[in-house]
């Protein structure tokens, strides 16, 4: 079942627009499973992973 969330997750987000909490607009990168945290994602350009929390989803 976490597998089957992740890998939705994953079609749904990589690739698309994403805004941080700072104002810049970017794109996912990749999601992963964090034991802490649950999903992350990496955002082209940026070091790092956060939680998806932290990003709001632009939309079209």
């Amino acid at each position: 079942m976490i597998l089957r969330e992740h890998v939705q997750a994953e079609a749904e987000l990589v690739g698309r627009a994403a805004v941080l909490t700072d104002g810049t607009a970017l794109t996912v990168e990749g999601v992963f499973l964090d034991e802490s945290h649950g999903l992350r994602i990496s955002i082209a350009g940026h070091i790092g992973k956060w939680p998806i929390s932290t990003i709001r989803m632009l939309q079209p």
